[in-house]
């Protein structure tokens, strides 16, 4: 199909365009894509992880996409790109992180689903800012006639920008992995980028050769002494406790954020809440 003829089409973050005979209605997304055109009124026909995941949908990363609703065909080598297709899947929109390399899905697999229907992928990596990797989801959400309801993430910005004063909590981001931490470089994550642009103080762990974790004891990640913690709830993060880490106030923290502007406004806030909170 040549792109005049097109009903839909649509430029991805690879410089490819997707299109379509008649508006795709049947989308097999990422979790985090998924949850993101969920907010934006579409709800997929079904959801695949990545090679974190397993049997069942990580809640963490599925924002506030009705589970119940959707397919979950599963994510790494146990996605059956055959599966997908004999869905009726008609795009599928997947998240890379640099390079245009598909992530989640073994690569045979992913240009399997490409040479049988159209595939869309948003880079959510290190090169974009929070706010571009928000407008290239709702670029493809109107696209599909989805559009995201006003919400108050200017306010949650300017209350964030507010808390986090000159003498603030020190925050740092981390990853339990059950003896060891991973402790997050904060230039490396969008959604932490967009903290630190606001004034919050995160915390840059320790040199080391990983691009966006420094992989360390709990002894030194206690002795950086944090005042508040972001640690990471996906599935594949083990279970924090929040004693190793001393008094510090310990929030949430999903490093595959929605990319709406419901989910952003409550992840300031939620920083807001614990900076705040930390003075009283």
């Amino acid at each position: 199909m040549t792109e005049a003829a097109a009903i839909w089409q649509f430029r991805d973050d690879r410089g490819q365009v997707s299109s379509a005979d008649r508006w795709p209605t049947k989308v097999v997304a990422y979790l985090q894509a998924g949850a993101t055109l969920w907010d934006h009124g579409l709800l997929p026909l079904g959801v695949f992880g990545s090679h974190h995941d397993g049997p069942v949908p990580d809640r963490a990363k599925s924002g506030r996409l009705p589970l119940g609703e959707v397919t979950y065909f599963g994510g790494g080598g146990s996605l059956d790109p055959g599966r997908v297709l004999s869905s009726g899947a008609d795009l599928v929109v997947a998240v890379s992180y640099g390079g245009g390399q598909v992530y989640g899905i073994e690569p045979d697999a992913a240009k399997h689903l490409e040479a049988q229907a159209p595939v869309v992928v948003l880079d959510v990596g290190q090169e974009r800012s929070l706010d571009e990797i928000r407008g290239r989801f709702a670029a493809l959400a109107a696209s599909l006639g989805g559009a995201e309801p006003p919400t108050a993430l200017d306010a949650a910005r300017e209350r964030l920008r507010t808390a986090a004063t000159g003498d603030a909590p020190r925050v740092l981001a981390l990853s339990p992995a059950g003896d060891r931490v991973h402790l997050a470089r904060p230039h490396s994550w969008p959604d932490l980028r967009a903290l630190t642009g606001l004034g919050v103080r995160l915390m840059d762990p320790p040199a080391g050769s990983g691009a966006n974790w420094s992989t360390v004891g709990w002894p030194e990640t206690a002795s950086l002494a944090p005042q508040i913690v972001l640690a990471d709830t996906r599935a594949n993060a083990t279970p924090l406790d929040a004693a190793r880490l001393g008094t510090a106030r310990v929030i949430p923290w999903n490093p595959e954020l929605p990319a709406s502007h419901a989910a952003h406004a409550r992840f300031f806030t939620q920083v807001a809440d614990a900076l705040t909170a930390h003075g009283v």
